[in-house]
């Protein structure tokens, strides 16, 4: 029998459910689906840039117009997805943003030259990110919170699965014909049929419709079938729903000022360095192995071999997701990657170019599934779109400088010293959260954003109601 006293709100109910049901399952695969081919969608560009350059004659210069072109979009999207994904709503975006992408990613098949493609390309990564501020939020609020970090970490396993599932449809296509690059954007589009479905099996966030006063009977089934599902698989009656430090709905303002300037002004410093270093290196590598001398057909197979490190680096970060605090994971993995972009930079081996490669994919993508869960859970539900798209956006202008940055030095310097930038910008990004980020392990979201102004003391407050002895990391 469902213990749950009529006083109780859904997100307190939500809480005490403590593993993951059926339902959880099923709503995990259809975000799994979406963010897979927006993964392969995003690196598309990175695998037919070669043929580009030699078909239509671009210099390193242009290629790093038309990647700036869609983080540029990425910065948009992130931005005002954040927004709408908390006005209208965390599934309508993730549908309706899937569509747009996929859409365009077919029309920007029939480019005829780098303008048009670029228009595209900012247009795509648009959509694109405005999906990911979506997923990303949405499995923050739906999803236990002992399990959220693994959930999320998992989920983003399963998404970079889409990255060399693009880098072995690229080399299969590319080669077939000299039009072959067009079918692989044809290929990325393929997301829409996802949209579909998920428009209709996949709810709306609860503790967003609660917050906004939109839940009804159909909401309140959605979370009575989970919570007889927990006792199930459990054994035993839930515990009685704990009532949550109260969280006000905030404003945008409130994202820089106050307790959340800290907040937004760390994830945005840490994305600004981290995905430089992860763009740098994925976006750029098939290039970089051309410049250095590797053939168009070695270049593919190289960055496939490499891709393929993703979904083992983000299913280790399921394993120390719930193990070790979320900001002390990342700089260890920030750090690491470092160590070994000097090493691809500066190794003479063929071998050990590669096993240092792989090493270096599987922390970029460690960190980011780690920084993933980490973002959305330290902003409230008012403001927890907004919140996780502003380091997002900030992050892809960032990006968007570093790809003439990337190529300058690359004309100026060479080959090494472009891996010796990465992995200053690498170490930067893991001292800024390691020192200065917040402890989320463990709570409640509204726990963690009850207070933000009070520092340690919210902490301890925090230990106390949840039974806990603080975490040194």
């Amino acid at each position: 029998m469902i213990s749950s006293p009529p006083t109780a709100s859904l997100t307190d109910r939500i809480n005490r459910i403590p593993v993951i049901t059926t339902s959880h399952r099923k709503w995990a695969i259809l975000v799994a689906l979406l963010l897979i081919f927006e993964m392969a969608d995003l690196n598309a560009f990175a695998y037919v840039a070669p043929t580009l350059s030699e078909q239509w004659g671009l210099s390193v210069d242009a290629v790093a117009w038309l990647s700036a072109a869609a983080f540029l979009g990425m910065s948009a999207g992130a931005l005002v997805g954040g927004y709408l994904a908390d006005k209208v709503g965390r599934k309508k975006l993730l549908v309706y943003g899937t569509l747009f992408y996929s859409i365009l990613s077919i029309l920007s098949s029939t480019s005829s030259g780098p303008v048009e493609l670029g228009v595209y390309r900012f247009l795509i990564g648009a959509g694109l990110y405005a999906v990911t501020v979506a997923a990303l939020t949405y499995v923050s609020e739906m999803f236990p919170r002992a399990q959220r970090g693994r959930i999320q970490a998992l989920l983003m396993a399963l998404a970079f699965l889409g990255i060399p599932m693009m880098a072995l449809v690229s080399r299969w296509l590319i080669p077939m014909s000299v039009d072959g690059w067009r079918y692989v954007f044809v290929f990325g589009g393929s997301g829409l049929v996802i949209a579909l479905f998920t428009a209709w099996k996949l709810p709306e966030s609860i503790r967003w419709q609660e917050l906004l006063g939109k839940s009804d009977e159909k909401t309140e089934a959605i979370v009575a079938e989970m919570e007889a599902d927990a006792e199930h698989r459990t054994g035993a009656p839930l515990p009685e729903p704990t009532p949550e430090p109260t969280v006000v709905q905030g404003k945008a303002s409130d994202l820089v000022k106050g307790g959340y300037l800290k907040r937004t002004v760390v994830t945005s410093l840490t994305l600004v360095f981290a995905v430089t270093t992860f763009y740098g290196f994925n976006a750029w590598l098939p290039y970089l192995l051309g410049e250095h001398g590797f053939s168009q057909s070695q270049s593919l197979t190289y960055t496939f071999i490499i891709a393929i490190a993703a979904c083992p680096g983000a299913l280790l970060a399921s394993v120390f997701a719930e193990r070790l605090e979320r900001r002390t994971s990342v700089m260890i993995a920030c750090l690491l990657a470092a160590v070994l972009l000097l090493v691809v930079g500066t190794t003479g081996s063929d071998t050990m170019f590669l096993i240092a490669g792989i090493g270096v994919s599987l922390l970029l993508y460690f960190s980011t599934a780690i920084m993933y869960s980490y973002m959305p859970e330290i902003f409230p539900t008012s403001l927890r779109g907004l919140g996780t798209g502003i380091p997002n956006s900030i992050g892809r202008i960032a990006t968007m400088l570093a790809m003439f940055a990337v190529a300058s030095i690359l004309s100026d310097l060479g080959f090494t010293s472009v891996f010796v930038f990465l992995a200053i910008s690498m170490t930067l990004a893991g001292l800024i959260i390691g020192i200065l980020g917040e402890r989320t392990r463990g709570r409640s979201l509204e726990s963690i954003n009850a207070v933000p102004s009070a520092g340690r003391n919210r902490d301890a407050d925090a230990d106390k109601r949840e039974g806990k002895v603080a975490d040194p990391a």
